[in-house]
Formats: structure tokens, C-alpha cells, sequence
């Protein structure tokens, strides 16, 4: 019979052995523990309860018929547990609408006696297997939980400095830049600002700057008369107006037209605005979030954003930082994907395996948060099991050959040594640490990884690294 995978006794699966036939009891028993798996018995419901109770048990593998209670009444109490165990039913009188109604009632797995004993072992892998991933799973949502700031995932340190900046920046009334890369999340962040501020009971209006166009950019900000321009059978309040009390959310604000810019500062000078055709302002209660992707600073040099504006908006900056700097956050991340996409999907997909988790923190993810997102849809989609495998991740990842400078050996060698001399073999090695951890933004886990060392191993680099810039010499041997 094949062997359950050796593991320490702390980490060996309990079973409990329900049963009041003695031998059989004692010969379940004897092959549970030669599988390598931790036993407990009971002759019946009673003591088998208490045994729960006191013992936390894995699995369950109870006779149906028992003295007293049988093994469904069993099965009922144990289901009210908070994190039950995973409960096979085993009898002598097996019939098909008894075992339709035991798995209505919750037991995960029916077999009829006499046991074929290498079947059982296989379902015992099976019911083992599916409960570490369902327990892995309540543990990722409890994480995810207390790492969870108005639905934004993360908890690294960079994400921890964001989140603390933008409760004081929402308190404010000017207006907020927010600048980052494509994908990383700069829309949650913006809704963010508002439901932290003093603004929160009032309307979120978001509307993209692209997305408009330009001949209707300035009636749908502003509104307009009736009769103002063909078609305009009647007034129209703008987004500003519908924005009243709360808050105006501009993406790729680097994309509105010199024009409109002009006329967008002058409503943050004074508060007004005037609807295409009217003859009067109206004063309005708005802030206004921008964000944008672009470098505004190059956009207000090359004369495609006013000076002026750009200095107005980044009175209150915020700035998300790309996915490759969140260092633990995409193991996060990339939980809840999979909980909201399998859900979504229907599928029973409950983690992410050691391998793809690998394969997904070594790539840079250009596409940040949203390319992530995606890549975790298809591999869900694609994942025919309960674990996300490697080939059901996009070819672009698997193929990547890690987080290092593209350009091959040499070139990272040449950026590593200097001019002047060729550094030993420890102090190129120190060189290299350092080089990882910064590229990684000080992620010791994850520089681990890449380097394959243990977190002490890089420890005692970093400490002898230290040593070298204070001594100037270089550190000796490890």
C-alpha cells in the first residue's frame, strides 16, 4: 500500500476511527499509523465526540451504525464546528439512498464494507489533501481581511506609508494628484480619499478624461443651457453639479485639453462654473481627485499641461507604488483573486502552488494589479484541479527568467564591478546581495528565494555587508 508523505509529528493529519467492531477498530487503526498519520479510537458516537471535542481531529472515519447515536447524528453535531474536520462514512448495509442522503447531510466520502484498504488510503489522501487547502484558504481570508483598506489589498510597508498619508490628505479640502503606473489601483485609492474624508455621505462621480469626447468635454463637466448648441433641447447639469457635496474624480487628467484646463483651474481658484450658454455662474461645493499616469512634470515642459494647474493639483500628491515594490503584497493579492474569481467562475480552484507562486513573484508585472488580476482569471479558468499549476499561468510568465536586468550575465557583472579592480569572490557576493534586495525594495523573503539562501543565511550577508561599508574592507568568509 502507498505511504502517506513522512512529516514531522507535529505536522502529521489526526484521524479518528469510529467503529464498534474491535477488530477492525485495531486493524484500521494499525494501517492509519503505518501510513505515517497520528489515531485516535472510539467504539461509539459518545466517545467519539469527546474525543473531537478534546482532540481537533482532521478527519473522521466512523461506522454508520453505532451504539446509541449512529454516525449521521454524528456527523450533524460535528458539522456545526467552526473548522470541522472531513468526515467519511463507512457500513456494512451500504444502498444507494443511503449514501445520497449522508453526503446531503455533509460527509464528504461513502464506502461500503468489507474496505478495500488501498481505496481508503486514496480517499483518505483526497479528504486530507482538500481540507489543508480549505484550511489554507480561511487562513488567506482572515489575512486578507485585516490587510484589506477600503478594498485595497496590501500591508507591505510602502502600502502602510500610503495608507497613513492619504487619511491625513482626505481631512484636507484642496484638491489630490494621484500619480502612479497603469494598473496599480490609482481608482481605489481616489475612493478611498473620499469615503475617509468629511465628504463620505456625499456622491463619488468618476470620469475619465480619455474616454470624452473632446467637442462634449466641456458641456459634460459643466452642463448647458437649453438651446445652447444643436441638440441641446434642453439644460443639462454637468458632472460638477452632480458632484455636489462630495466628490469629482478626473483619471488621466493629463489628457484634458489645454482649454478645458484653463477654465478647470479657474473653477478651483473661485468654485464656480458656468453651463455652456448660460449667463450665470453657480457656485458648487466639489473636491476634486485627479490622477494620471503620465509625468506631468515632462507634460508641463513640453507645454501639454499648464504649470500653473499641475502646481494647483499637487498641493496634496499621493503616489501608489508599482506591484514589484509591494514585495508580499502580491501573495495577498493573488489569494483573493482566486477567492473572487472562482467564485465567480464556479470553479473549485482553493490556491495557488508552490511553484506558481514562484513563477508569479519572480515576474516584474509591467501591467501591475491589473495585469496580475488577469493572469489569475486565466489560470483559473484553465486550472482543472484545486491548486493553480505553472502551465496554468499566461506563457509570458512562465517563460520569464526572473527578476534580473535583461541583457544577459555580462552586462550585470560589468554594473556590479567596478573600473578599477576585480572585487573577491565574497565581496562580489555581498555586492550581489545587496543589488537583489534592492531591486526587490528591501523584501528579505522574497531576495531569499531568488538567492536560495534561508533568511538567516541572508541576515548574516547583510550584517557582514554592513560590516565592509563601515570598515572599508571587505568582510571575511561566511
Amino acid at each position: 500500500m502507498k505511504k502517506l508523505a513522512r512529516r514531522t509529528a507535529a505536522e502529521r493529519e489526526k484521524i479518528l476511527v469510529v467503529e464498534d467492531d474491535a477488530a477492525l477498530r485495531a486493524l484500521l487503526e494499525e494501517e492509519f499509523r503505518d501510513a505515517g498519520l497520528r489515531v485516535r479510537t472510539a467504539a461509539d458516537a459518545a466517545a467519539a465526540w469527546s474525543q473531537v471535542e478534546r482532540w481537533s481531529p482532521d478527519l473522521v472515519v466512523s461506522d454508520l451504525r453505532l451504539p446509541g447515536a449512529d454516525g449521521l447524528a454524528l456527523l450533524s453535531r460535528i458539522r456545526e464546528l467552526a473548522a470541522p474536520p472531513a468526515f467519511l462514512i463507512m457500513t456494512a448495509f451500504g444502498t444507494v439512498s443511503q449514501a445520497v442522503e449522508a453526503l446531503k447531510q455533509g460527509a464528504d466520502e461513502f464506502l461500503t464494507k468489507p474496505l478495500d484498504l488501498d481505496h481508503l488510503m486514496l480517499c483518505t489522501r483526497r479528504l486530507l489533501e482538500n481540507r489543508r487547502l480549505r484550511m489554507d484558504v480561511q487562513r488567506f481570508r482572515e489575512v486578507l481581511g485585516s490587510s484589506d483598506f477600503h478594498g485595497i489589498i496590501g500591508r507591505s510597508s510602502v502600502m502602510n506609508q500610503l495608507f497613513a498619508t492619504l487619511k491625513q490628505v482626505a481631512l484636507a479640502t484642496g484638491p489630490v494628484l494621484i500619480t502612479g503606473e497603469s494598473g496599480v489601483g490609482k481608482d481605489l485609492i481616489a475612493r478611498a480619499v473620499h469615503q475617509e474624508s468629511p465628504r463620505k455621505q456625499g456622491p463619488f462621480i468618476a470620469v475619465n478624461c480619455a474616454g470624452i469626447p473632446t467637442e462634449l468635454l466641456e458641456s459634460e463637466f459643466f452642463g448647458h443651457a437649453a438651446g445652447s448648441f444643436t441638440g441641446a433641447g434642453q439644460a443639462r447639469k454637468g458632472l460638477f453639479a452632480e458632484a455636489e457635496g462630495g466628490t469629482l474624480f478626473l483619471d488621466e487628467i493629463a489628457e484634458m485639453p489645454i482649454e478645458l484646463q484653463v477654465k478647470l483651474l479657474r473653477i478651483l481658484q473661485d468654485g464656480k462654473v458656468r453651463p455652456v450658454g448660460a449667463n450665470r455662474e453657480t457656485q458648487i461645493d466639489v473636491r476634486i481627485v485627479a490622477a494620471t499616469n503620465r509625468n506631468l512634470e515632462e507634460q508641463v515642459r513640453s507645454g501639454r499641461f499648464r504649470e500653473d494647474l499641475y502646481f494647483r493639483l499637487e498641493t496634496f500628491g499621493l503616489h501608489v507604488p508599482p506591484l514589484r515594490e509591494r514585495g508580499e503584497d502580491l501573495d495577498l493579492l493573488a489569494a483573493r483573486f482566486v477567492d473572487i474569481l472562482s467564485t465567480q467562475m464556479e470553479r473549485e480552484v482553493w490556491g495557488i502552488s508552490d511553484d506558481a507562486l514562484k513563477l508569479l513573484r519572480s515576474y516584474p508585472f509591467p501591467g501591475n494589479v491589473r495585469e496580475l488580476r488577469n493572469a489569475i482569471e486565466r489560470a483559473v479558468a484553465f486550472c482543472n484541479g484545486r491548486e493553480i499549476a505553472p502551465g496554468h499561468l499566461p506563457e509570458r510568465i512562465r517563460k520569464h527568467q526572473g527578476s534580473l536586468p535583461q541583457g544577459g550575465g555580462n552586462s550585470l557583472l560589468a554594473d556590479l564591478l567596478p573600473d578599477d579592480q576585480l572585487p573577491s569572490l565574497d565581496d562580489l557576493g555581498n555586492r550581489y546581495v545587496t543589488f537583489v534586495l534592492e531591486r526587490l525594495g528591501g523584501n528579505k523573503r522574497r531576495a531569499a528565494q531568488i538567492l536560495n539562501i534561508s533568511r538567516a543565511t541572508l541576515y548574516r550577508r547583510l550584517e557582514l555587508c554592513a560590516e565592509t561599508d563601515s570598515t572599508g574592507q571587505p568582510a571575511e568568509n561566511l
